[in-house]
């Protein structure tokens, strides 16, 4: 089948076809270590963790680079405020970070390079496009890349040329403008930037923002690799600024492939600190959710469209999630069975695993995904009803339900987010009690259960206790 997406620099889906057959060369922006990622950075993590995923699903192997910025405004000045050197401050929030990821369940990347550990090649970058004229010295000290120099500006957002305001500089590393003006390559030291700065030929500074994703991704990917992601607020200026740079300094194409996750929202509106929406991963988790539940939620929605989060969200996230945790059980239960015959369970299996790759391949349609899924479960839940199913058809589509879970990563619990061994001993206890007919006393224990959030489900092959 042919795997689409919809590249953000033609503006239309396009077939992937990397550079070399069968791999990927994929960079993604990663945090700025400053403070900790809340929902909406990772939801765009999330997105690229499913692309990443689909990949490996489709056979492709993958080299993954995602950046840690942690050097650039925000960082120097919440290492001031919190008197600490500057990597002393930034150390604290990489470490949330790989914790944060992996309570996600985001594949690490094969690489993480951190910015302040590669000025050298970034100071090369600069060197090439100061000696082709394309970068030069303001007298504020600072290097700045010059957008009349460079006629190709505006590739990813085609901004029209006449509102581009060159020679009117912008030395902040995050900007918001409607039109573009030379922005800044290497920024002179002051007194604001402490003991932070590196020597360079244009005397003491530091990197611009834009300059460490193009020394960095060209160093570990080459200078022209298949995929770049990131959130569409990257789109302008960081990526913008990312191409011109990169292009200009090495004569080619940067990226063949830009892919871009839409904003996440919280109820309708925009996260915010002031209106009491903002959250961090931990303030959810400390609400009493899990990392499968948050992911589930965070995947949920297709990328390029926005996606709301709420905590009714986090409450159907629960509800889907038990509903494939008994399946899985259901299967297990039948891996006690004869051997049966599996041929329908072949067939479902088959079909459900091309269902789930066409999806995927038609630039990451999740909802589709999510679709043959729950038609497998669906469609197998129906056999186990007839009592046709033996251990062969459990192994087949357990065997099947991992490689779904392969891209999706929700199938299985969180440790720690079995059912608890007081309310086991509580369900035993109700059993025992129903068995001597004491039936008072088990429905006491059952509103016990549920008053802690759980619920007993009697089976003919004994009760099951799930999430309320």
């Amino acid at each position: 089948m042919t795997l689409k997406f919809y590249n953000t620099l033609s503006r239309r889906l396009e077939e992937f076809r990397p550079i070399v057959p069968g791999k990927v060369g994929l960079y993604t922006c990663g945090p700025t270590v400053y403070n900790y990622a809340h929902i909406g950075n990772f939801r765009c993590y999330a997105f690229e963790d499913i692309l990443k995923r689909t990949l490996l699903f489709l056979g492709y192997e993958v080299k993954h680079v995602m950046n840690l910025t942690d050097v650039d405004d925000k960082t120097i000045r919440g290492s001031q405020e919190a008197g600490l050197k500057l990597n002393d401050f930034t150390a604290k929030f990489k470490q949330a970070f790989f914790a944060d990821i992996a309570v996600l369940r985001l594949l690490p990347a094969d690489i993480y390079p951190a910015a302040t550990e590669h000025i050298g090649e970034m100071i090369k970058i600069v060197k090439v496009l100061f000696d082709r004229g394309i970068a030069y010295q303001a007298e504020d000290r600072s290097v700045y890349f010059s957008i009349a120099k460079w006629p190709q500006y505006g590739q990813l957002v085609n901004i029209d040329r006449e509102q581009m305001r060159s020679g009117v500089r912008v030395k902040l590393d995050e900007y918001t403008k409607d039109s573009a003006a030379d922005f800044a390559l290497w920024k002179a030291w002051d007194e604001a930037d402490g003991e932070v700065y590196w020597d360079s030929p244009w005397g003491r500074g530091r990197p611009g923002w834009h300059l460490e994703c193009s020394a960095m991704s060209s160093k570990y990917l080459g200078a022209t690799f298949d995929m770049h992601c990131g959130g569409i607020d990257n789109i302008f200026p960081h990526h913008e600024d990312e191409i011109a740079q990169s292009e200009a300094a090495n004569g080619c194409k940067f990226v063949n492939y830009w892919l871009h996750c839409a904003h996440l929202v919280v109820d309708g509106q925009k996260m915010s600190k002031s209106l009491g929406n903002f959250y961090t991963l931990h303030d959810i988790l400390d609400k009493g959710y899990s990392g499968r539940e948050v992911r589930w939620v965070l995947i949920g929605t297709h990328y390029r469209q926005s996606l709301n989060f709420s905590f009714q969200a986090l409450e159907d996230a629960r509800a889907s999630l038990q509903r494939i945790d008994a399946f899985r059980t259901r299967l297990q239960e039948n891996l006690a069975n004869p051997a049966g015959d599996s041929g329908q369970v072949e067939e479902i299996t088959s079909k459900t695993l091309d269902d789930f790759a066409a999806a995927l391949s038609d630039d990451l349609n999740i909802s589709a995904a999510f679709a043959a899924l729950f038609e497998f479960i669906r469609e197998m839940n129906r056999l186990l009803d007839s009592g046709c199913t033996g251990s062969n058809a459990a192994r087949l589509a357990l065997d099947c339900l991992e490689k779904l879970d392969r891209v999706l990563a929700v199938c299985t619990p969180d440790p720690g987010e079995g059912v608890p061994p007081e309310i086991t001993a509580l369900a035993e206890e109700r059993q025992a009690a129903r068995k001597s007919k004491d039936y008072a006393r088990a429905d006491a224990l059952r509103k016990e259960i549920e008053s802690q959030g759980w619920l007993v489900e009697d089976t003919p092959k004994g009760p099951r206790v799930i999430r309320k």
